[in-house]
């Protein structure tokens, strides 16, 4: 009886184990058919998903400053909680993934007191930033310091000078005499109306171009425009021209806006604030050269055939690079905006050691696509 009841127990047993073994067989191949089912949900792309590691490590970075471990226990300790306001923008608006790469910039710029004057810039904190892709920057709710007792009698009293090596716009003119620092409307419009090399492009010679092409000029966008002279000279012809720049040790925006035009702050890498298709003419000074990464330049000429209409202009004015790499990397890259070369003009540069050239190009974007 005994010997029968242990047979019974393990049979059981063994008829348990086999039934668990069909049970997971059973479940996992189940999964694997719903897994494997063409009505089954879509699995997101892997860029989508760096996209979003890289928005979540953007507030990750803004809402937990690391220490900084060269500071003393008690410094360290008021620092490494970041400026409320900060974490106050962060929630209102979106701020710039590029932020959370530079966390102690970011925090020296939100530091202040609010409902107060904003702190002097006196180490171009904001130019800092905007240059490493932080940008737009948050927005503070502190008061901007402005000059005091402004006159339009005396231009240099539009500025704030403190943290500028030269206190007047003379004094830069002298110093830096080919970056139109001269607000004169004269000099603006002798600097674009002469003809002295193959490289240049005189305004005249480009409304004669556009009048040709049954093509009307009314808006366009001067990059890295510097202090505005070209927009300056366009406007005496009823062109409207923004103008990009940035305060490179110099009030470049200040300058812009005397000549009663408008500066736009941002960066080469930012994309440019203006709706698709609007503009009738782009120029790009000598801010535009070989030293923009490869990668970072197409998708630059690629924004700007972004804000051009069908039949407007590229003007690349004295693009600055390598001769090879001008045949073999700039050139074939601008041949893919597909545009008509109405000029285009290669000339070596003076005292030229490695080979490098100037390119003033005059592009036509297609009316149609």
């Amino acid at each position: 009886m005994a010997g029968f009841t242990m047979s019974l127990n393990l049979l059981l047993l063994v008829a348990m184990v086999a039934t668990n073994i069909l049970s997971l067989y059973h479940l996992s191949s189940t999964t694997s058919f719903f897994q494997s089912s063409p009505s089954s949900v879509p699995t997101v792309p892997d860029h989508l998903l760096r996209q979003l590691h890289t928005i979540r490590s953007a507030i990750n970075h803004l809402t937990t400053h690391p220490p900084d471990k060269s500071t003393s226990v008690s410094s360290t300790v008021s620092s490494s909680s970041p400026p409320k306001d900060l974490l106050l923008h962060s929630k209102l608006s979106p701020i710039a993934s590029a932020c959370h790469n530079y966390p102690d910039l970011l925090h020296e710029y939100m530091n202040y007191t609010p409902f107060s004057l904003c702190p002097s810039d006196e180490t171009n904190l904001a130019e800092k930033l905007i240059l490493r892709g932080c940008h737009p920057l948050p927005r503070r709710r502190c008061f901007t310091l402005t000059p005091r007792n402004p006159t339009d009698s005396k231009p240099e009293s539009h500025v704030i000078w403190s943290h500028y090596s030269c206190k007047t716009f003379d004094c830069l003119t002298t110093k830096f005499p080919g970056l139109g620092f001269d607000l004169s409307l004269e000099k603006s419009k002798s600097q674009f109306s002469s003809y002295k090399s193959e490289l240049d492009l005189p305004i005249s010679q480009l409304f004669q171009i556009a009048k040709s092409a049954s093509s009307v000029l009314r808006l366009g966008i001067d990059i890295g425009g510097g202090t505005g002279s070209f927009a300056a000279a366009m406007k005496a012809r009823n062109v409207t021209l923004l103008t990009t720049t940035m305060n490179f040790n110099a009030p470049y925006s200040e300058a812009v806006a005397l000549r009663g035009l408008v500066p736009l702050h941002v960066p080469l890498q930012q994309r440019i604030p203006v709706f698709d298709g609007v503009v009738d003419l782009v120029r790009c000074g000598r801010a535009v050269n070989r030293w923009i990464p490869v990668t970072v330049m197409e998708f630059f000429l690629f924004d700007l055939d972004r804000v051009l209409r069908g039949g407007g202009y590229l003007w690349l004015d004295r693009f600055f690079s390598k001769k090879v790499d001008l045949d073999n990397v700039y050139a074939p890259m601008i041949g893919k905006l597909g545009y008509k070369k109405v000029k285009w003009a290669v000339a070596n540069k003076v005292d030229s050691k490695h080979g490098e050239v100037f390119l003033t190009a005059l592009l036509q974007k297609p009316v149609a696509r």
